[in-house]
């Protein structure tokens, strides 16, 4: 609790800085005020729409497994935990603190699953706001003013990076993909998210039939591909990047969206691998009717529905 950067913040923290919005977790007898509270009673709970969703719609329990508990117990996504699933979600959520990384046994059977065409695996990083970018001393302290500044969530340190395990196992592949910066995503004048820009070309397994925004979580990573990435991933969709609030060093470069959704070649993997930010897995940041429409075309595809 002494470190400011890279970590979640603690429930007191949102107490204080949020009142009296989270006032219904006060009682430190029924909730721990610290950081594990926040992942408890915050952070997973806002999976719980999608579970619930993907649970009704098809008649059975979402497995939900943390790949690493709060006793320390590593549960792997190797062979023995995928063996008979066609559709994984990895919430990639971890703090680069945790210096998670994915292992040679996950590498391989995460390539051993994307080897069957029917087989769709989301591999889903947050963003990295604050990152040293080659700048150190003043020149690290006003990137990092700007970007706070851009995003103006005060609950986000100078410096917070998630999904060094996505990153990981990305680069494993041979697909690497970096989660870079946190940007707040433009708002329709009636709040709602702006519409994204889609590759619908690219869509061969109709994910984004019907849905035409995202959500609007203040600060969402731009998917960066690098070395491998460039020709073994897509970009399906860009969301376009709200110009009107404070400078932003990547859209100071004359970028006015950035890359929000992923896809694999069909050279590179049978199956598909995407590649989009955690919090589109989530309920709480609006966008949620396009979301549900997203969440079922994923939950309903058919067997065989690639397009040509």
């Amino acid at each position: 609790m002494t470190t400011i950067d890279d970590r979640f913040p603690a429930i007191f923290e949102l107490r204080r800085l949020f009142y009296p919005r989270f006032e219904p977790l006060a009682d430190p007898d029924l909730v721990d005020q610290g950081i594990g509270g926040f992942l408890d009673h915050v952070q997973k709970k806002n999976f719980v729409a999608f579970a619930d969703q993907t649970q009704a719609l098809t008649g059975q329990p979402v497995l939900q497994v943390e790949r690493v508990t709060d006793d320390g117990v590593i549960t792997r996504l190797d062979q023995a935990l995928i063996a008979d699933f066609d559709t994984i979600v990895v919430i990639s959520f971890d703090s680069v603190r945790t210096r998670q990384i994915a292992d040679p046994s996950e590498v391989a059977a995460v390539r051993g699953f994307l080897d069957h065409p029917d087989h769709v695996m989301f591999v889903c990083p947050h963003h990295d706001i604050g990152g040293l970018d080659g700048q150190v001393g003043d020149g690290l302290f006003e990137r990092q003013r700007l970007e706070h500044a851009h995003h103006a969530d005060g609950a986000i340190p100078p410096r917070q990076a998630f999904g060094q395990f996505a990153r990981s196992l990305l680069e494993g592949l041979d697909v690497p993909v970096l989660n870079r910066f946190g940007l707040r995503p433009a708002v329709e004048p009636d709040g709602s998210p702006a519409t994204i820009l889609a590759d619908r070309d690219q869509d061969r397994l109709g994910f984004l039939d019907g849905v035409g925004r995202f959500n609007l979580h203040p600060h969402l990573p731009h998917f960066e591909r690098v070395g491998g990435g460039l020709a073994g991933m897509n970009v399906l969709a860009r969301q376009p990047a709200d110009l009107s609030a404070p400078a932003h060093p990547f859209l100071s470069q004359g970028h006015t969206a950035f890359d929000a959704l992923l896809q694999s070649t069909t050279e590179r993997f049978a199956g598909a691998l995407l590649v989009c930010d955690a919090t589109l897995f989530s309920s709480t940041v609006g966008g949620l009717d396009h979301l549900r429409r997203f969440w079922a075309n994923i939950i309903e595809r058919p067997a065989g529905a690639l397009r040509p």
